[in-house]
């Protein structure tokens, strides 16, 4: 597990230094899983000790919320304040992944029913 967390971690810290060495608009985690996401790909997909890992951490996924509860709590006053641009973004993103998924969704089931069933 400690290995698997360590490459977790690792491109989590790539990605980071990608996002600041480059200036880039894209947190650095999000970069490190996208690299991660394209070794998995190069590789045929994770191994035992990486999925085990990956399926403990999603166990205790509910954990992950409590610094973002803490930060809203903390930042309460400047999300009082900004509470348009920020409903207007949650909005906003919400509709784009509902049509996105319904998008993809629809391709796929054309896919299924044309018969091709390539990857």
């Amino acid at each position: 597990m400690i290995a698997a967390l360590t490459l977790l971690l690792a491109f989590q810290l790539i990605g980071e230094i990608i996002a600041r060495g480059l200036d880039l608009p894209i947190p650095g985690p999000v970069i490190g899983m996208m690299l991660l996401f394209l070794g998995l790909v190069l590789r045929g997909g994770p191994g035992d000790t990486l999925r085990q890992t990956a399926g403990s951490l999603l166990q205790h996924l509910s954990l992950l919320f409590i610094p973002a509860g803490a930060g809203i709590m903390l930042y309460r006053d400047l999300i009082a304040a900004e509470w348009l641009p920020l409903s207007a973004a949650l909005l906003g993103s919400t509709v784009l992944a509902i049509v996105v998924t319904a998008l993809v969704l629809d391709a796929l089931v054309k896919r299924r029913k044309s018969g091709d069933t390539r990857p």
